[in-house]
Parts: C-alpha cells; sequence; structure tokens
C-alpha cells in the first residue's frame, strides 16, 4: 500500500526530521537513510519497520540538525610542513613574490582539516533514544497513511466481487437455457460418429455421449466461482495480512474462468465469461496494493 508520513523532533543537541514513504510490493523492502553518527540505529530502526509492516516497500530518512557543533579542528603538521620545506624553491622560481603570510598558509587545502568531537557516552543514549522514539510515530503516521488506502481498496473491492457475483448469476441463468441445445447437439455429433463407425458398441456410445456432457457442463466452474467469492468475503474480514492469499485466490478466479470459456459454445455465455475475465484481473491488479 502506498503512504506517506512526516515527524519532527527536537534535543538539546539537535532538531530531526523522520520521512517514511511507502509503494506497492510484493514482499517487504526496507530502505534507509540515515546521517553519519546514526549508522548504529539501522538494526533496531528495521526490526521495529518489521513488527508494523508485512507488505511494500519501505523508505525512511532521518535528517539531522545540529543546534552545536559536534566537530573541531587541527593543523595538519605533515602537510604544513611539506609546504615550508618546499617555500625556498618557490622563492627561486618567483623571486618577484612576497612573502608567505600565516593566514595564507593556513588557508591552504590540507592544512586544516576538521577532527570529530563525538558526544559522550551518556548524551548518545539519550538522543539515539529520542530519535528511536521519532521512528515510532512516523511509523505509525505512516500506517493510518496506509489504513485509509486500505479502507478505500476493501469498498473497491467489495464492488468487484458484487460484479463477479452479478455475471456469474447471468451465467447460471444463460447455462441453465441450454441443455436442449446441448442435447441437440450432442445428438448430431452421436450420429455422425454411429455413421462413421457403424459397429461401435452402444456402451461405446454412451461413454462417448457422457464425455460431451461433462466437457460441456459449467456447473462446475460456476460452483467453485461462488465457493471462491465466500472465500474472498472471509478473508477481508480478517485481521492481519491478506495480500498473498488474496492473491493466490485471484489467479484461482482467474482459472476457473479461463475453464468457463472454453467450454462454451454459446456466444453469449462466451461473452459473459470475458467480462468476468475483465472484472477479476482489476481485482487481481488492486489486490496488489493489499497488505
Amino acid at each position: 500500500m502506498t503512504g506517506f508520513a512526516r515527524v519532527e523532533g527536537a534535543h538539546d543537541l539537535c532538531t530531526w526530521v523522520w520521512e517514511a514513504k511507502s509503494v506497492n510490493a510484493k514482499g517487504l523492502d526496507v530502505r534507509l537513510r540515515l546521517p553519519a553518527g546514526f549508522e548504529m540505529l539501522e538494526v533496531e530502526v528495521r526490526s521495529r519497520v518489521k513488527k508494523r509492516f508485512g507488505r511494500g516497500n519501505i523508505s525512511l530518512s532521518l535528517n539531522v540538525n545540529w543546534q552545536r557543533s559536534t566537530g573541531a579542528y587541527q593543523v595538519n603538521a605533515d602537510t604544513l610542513n611539506r609546504i615550508l620545506e618546499i617555500l625556498p624553491q618557490i622563492r627561486d622560481q618567483a623571486p618577484d613574490a612576497g612573502p608567505a603570510t600565516l593566514d595564507g598558509l593556513l588557508g591552504l587545502r590540507g592544512v586544516i582539516e576538521a577532527i570529530d568531537d563525538p558526544l559522550d557516552e551518556a548524551e548518545k543514549e539519550v538522543l539515539d533514544q529520542s530519535v528511536l522514539d521519532g521512528v515510532d510515530s512516523v511509523l505509525s503516521g505512516l500506517a493510518e497513511g496506509r489504513d485509509d488506502e486500505g479502507k478505500r481498496l476493501a469498498e473497491l473491492l467489495s464492488e468487484q466481487l458484487a460484479a463477479i457475483g452479478s455475471l456469474c448469476s447471468k451465467s447460471e441463468d444463460l447455462a441453465a437455457l441450454r441443455p436442449a441445445a446441448i442435447k441437440e447437439r450432442l445428438v448430431m455429433q452421436v450420429r455422425e460418429l454411429a455413421d462413421a463407425v457403424p459397429a461401435m458398441p452402444e456402451d461405446r456410445l454412451a461413454q462417448e455421449l457422457a464425455m460431451l456432457m461433462l466437457k460441456a457442463d459449467v456447473r462446475e466452474e460456476l460452483d467453485r466461482l461462488a465457493s471462491h467469492q465466500i472465500a474472498a468475503k472471509d478473508l477481508m474480514e480478517q485481521a492481519g495480512p491478506i495480500g498473498r492469499q488474496f492473491d493466490f485466490l485471484c489467479q484461482e478466479f482467474n482459472r476457473e474462468a479461463n475453464t468457463l470459456c472454453s467450454k462454451s459454445s454459446d456466444v453469449a455465455l462466451t461473452q459473459v465469461g470475458l467480462e468476468l475475465k475483465t472484472v477479476i484481473d482489476q481485482m487481481r491488479e488492486q489486490v496488489q496494493n493489499v497488505e
């Protein structure tokens, strides 16, 4: 399911912003972007995401703005000494150049370098806990957004299941009108078979007739479609992730619709079967968004 959430927080040392977004995916894929100094939180953050969600491509990013400097600077003595060693050569090659100044030397790249001034253990522990509390808040906001989308999806899936039920009822009505036509066609086929093989025993003719009747009967497919509708409605009433189960059920819906179309020799029934396949395909597309 898709969703987005943003949470801001503040600490004595810094302000921070968590952003989380979710897009559709068959499984759960968590992507994190943490600033330097917070890498040790990755395992805990991933664990908290997995406890809340079972499906989706979820991206989390943390931005930190420090209220005080957490770094210091020092002179790189090795770099400065190498520069001083080559100053005589530079004077020989450029005698008209002015003398080197302290400001100029310190301004050269590599002479002054930044060094970390890490927080003490107590400060870091308090800050990490504050940031992790923000993770819980942003995940709750993301869950609310996904829940809102879930409600809209539930309405849409209910409409599609109702459309499938309506088309199945229409198929049953058309199938009920078929026995006479099926019987007439079978009689003609049996006569053609008897003319082609005059010596065929009556029991063999009966077997052929039974096979033709079985191939033309679509009631079994309609019964299974009705059963799948009940299963789908039951799934939608369950708590917890149902996306993968629903996706498998859509495959079963599609299999029965394909069989119905292949068995049908009636134009009207075939048309209904094709409409049924269209609705099932649309439903399966939406199911990809369900956790």
